[in-house]
């Protein structure tokens, strides 16, 4: 198993955090996987049109977005 990089760990921590505060155990990852590619698609649909040379700053976001979100899901 690789290590996770700090983004993800921030995220995997306030999951952590936040499972402990409700008592549960629940696959945490995926759902938060999940939640980082919908707000890319939101951002993508919002900033992004057809030229996404246009957007070079959102493309990067995006693209880191989709990192830790295929980060949290290997795990």
């Amino acid at each position: 198993m690789t290590e996770l990089s700090p983004a993800a760990i921030a995220v995997d921590n306030a999951l952590a955090a936040c499972i402990q505060l409700q008592g549960e155990i629940v696959r945490a990852r995926p759902l938060a996987a999940a939640a980082l590619r919908a707000a890319a698609g939101q951002i993508e649909d919002l900033y992004c049109d057809g030229d996404v040379e246009d957007s070079p700053g959102i493309v990067f976001a995006l693209r880191q977005l989709m990192i830790i979100a295929n980060e949290l899901e290997a795990q």
